[in-house]
């Protein structure tokens, strides 16, 4: 299979790609499989597996799962971390019609505990050779190790929870659930997004077809699975366009510094910690990037300051390219073009077939350069909160806009720029005071790793408070950081303490947490 074309006019791209989408995400694999069955699919640090035998390992996969007595509707917890069983796995829980309920093994037993009483799943599943957290969940459940594959190692199966009732199968893929993923979001409470195969399949097949991947490029697959970015961008969208997937259970300079110079990596995504962490490294190591065959990298999951994409782009020896996107959208809503980098930060236009609003407070539209909450609408707009119907009502309204909770504003040449959460938004001395203005100014420094700002209530004001981590090998100074941030942002926007960890909380994914940061204001 050629590399996927690029979208000339996105109306056109986006018709001809709906009509065109594969059903479901579990065939992906037997669809290369016919073409191109010796062609490698996966690759992990323990094994490789063609197409072919991604497709056979899948369906003897499945036929273990329904004789286990996973049915449709079932909900199925798998725990792991990225790696060739991960991926067999959640094709085969949802090749039974059954919904693959995505955990990372790095969260602790309280947050899976969470997760398994309000989804109710029929059974666990545990990658216990490929994650020794894995391992450690599965112990914690009295798991047992059902069987033993050459290509995934020991997988651990919980018994089957009688209790748990089957949801309704839907033959319509846009309305079958086929990834069933919590998110804690910016609260801390963690919500069930309902996403369906035709979801899925249409971000695969858009951003496959924006970084025109094909059969020669081989992507690296760090961002974990378990979320949406690392399951949709990532996996799918590679097995999708036939391109090989080099599969790491965690990130580690050494690692990709190694894969990027052995592997033959052609596509690196990441989030912007990574990169920093990445460059720091080979700056502390005195070691040389080797990246023969690179020829895209990325940023996303959290905000990319200008002065990261400057130092991450004269590293690669390439633009560094930017998008924005959430799991309720599976996750992508807009990204910058392969043939039209930017200087700024713009996360990019749309991508094909999704439409954008930009809302003020009274729920009319701005004209652009204003900052109001973006509203999304297309294919990628999630099913719904599991279980949750108040939720979901609240996040999408009856027409299908999903209110994303995000502030932003778009230039006349339909570009998008982040201002931040809206529910973060500080007010100080009456002004508005947009948290992620302040983190890039701070993350700027070439002392800051990265940044995180938060309000924090005072009397009938609001103070900014900014937690900062420092690049490795470097010591931050307060009062050197406060001068710095005061030749860059008005003085209401500057922080009123600013207060060093040693790191900040972060997800697998390398997104801040900032509920955990509220507990120490």
């Amino acid at each position: 299979m050629s590399a996927s074309p690029a979208p000339s006019h996105p109306d056109t791209f986006a018709s001809s790609l709906l009509a065109n989408l594969p059903a479901r995400i579990d065939t992906l694999p037997a669809r290369i499989a016919a073409q191109a069955p010796t062609r490698i699919a996966l690759i992990d640090d323990f094994s490789r597996l063609t197409y072919e035998a991604l497709a056979n390992t899948v369906s003897a996969c499945t036929e273990r799962l329904r004789a286990h007595g996973v049915r449709g509707g079932d909900r199925v917890m798998i725990v792991g971390e990225n790696g060739i069983a991960y991926v067999v796995l959640l094709l085969a829980v949802a090749a039974l019609d059954a919904w693959p309920l995505l955990c990372n093994a790095r969260i602790s037993a309280a947050e899976l505990n969470a997760i398994r009483d309000h989804a109710q799943p029929r059974c666990a599943i545990y990658t216990v050779d490929a994650s020794p957290d894995a391992a450690a969940h599965a112990r914690g459940d009295a798991a047992k190790v059902a069987w033993t594959d050459l290509a995934l190692g020991a997988i651990a199966v919980s018994d089957i929870d009688p209790d748990s009732a089957a949801e309704p199968v839907q033959t319509d893929p846009a309305l079958q659930c086929a990834a069933l993923i919590y998110t804690t979001g910016t609260t801390g409470t963690p919500k069930g997004v309902r996403l369906s195969h035709r979801n899925l399949m249409f971000i695969a097949a858009v951003s496959s077809a924006l970084r025109r991947v094909g059969a020669d490029d081989i992507a690296y697959g760090v961002l974990p699975i378990s979320h949406v970015y690392g399951l949709t961008s990532v996996c799918l969208g590679t097995l999708y366009a036939g391109g090989t997937l080099r599969l790491a259970a965690r990130f580690t300079p050494e690692a990709v510094l190694d894969s990027l110079a052995h592997d033959g990596l052609t596509i690196l995504q990441g989030v912007p910690a990574m990169h920093a962490r990445l460059m720091a490294y080979v700056t502390a190591q005195n070691r040389t990037l080797i990246a023969p065959r690179l020829r895209f990298v990325y940023s996303g999951g959290s905000p990319l300051d200008a002065a990261l994409k400057a130092r991450a782009e004269a590293f690669y020896g390439l633009p560094i390219h930017n998008g924005y996107g959430l799991t309720e959208s599976s996750p992508t809503v807009s990204q910058t073009l392969l043939d039209a980098p930017r200087d700024d930060c713009a996360v990019g236009p749309a991508i094909p077939g999704v439409t954008v609003r930009i809302v003020g407070r009274d729920g009319h539209d701005l004209p652009d350069g204003d900052v109001g909450e973006l509203w999304v609408r297309g294919p990628n707009v999630m099913l719904g909160y599991y279980r949750a119907p108040a939720l979901t009502a609240a996040a999408v309204t009856d027409d299908g806009w999903l209110r994303t909770g995000d502030l932003a504003r778009r230039t006349v040449d339909g570009a998008l720029f982040l201002a931040g959460r809206a529910k973060e938004l500080i007010i100080h001395s009456g002004f508005n005071v947009y948290p992620l203005e302040v983190e890039q100014a701070l993350a700027s420094h070439p002392d800051v790793l990265q940044a995180a700002v938060l309000g924090r209530p005072d009397e009938e004001n609001e103070q900014v408070i900014a937690f900062v981590e420092a690049r490795p090998g470097h010591a931050i100074d307060v009062a050197a950081l406060a001068a710095w941030a005061a030749t860059r942002l008005a003085p209401y926007k500057r922080p009123a303490q600013i207060r060093v960890l040693d790191a900040l909380p972060a997800a697998s994914t390398g997104k801040v947490l900032k509920h955990k940061l509220k507990a120490l204001l």
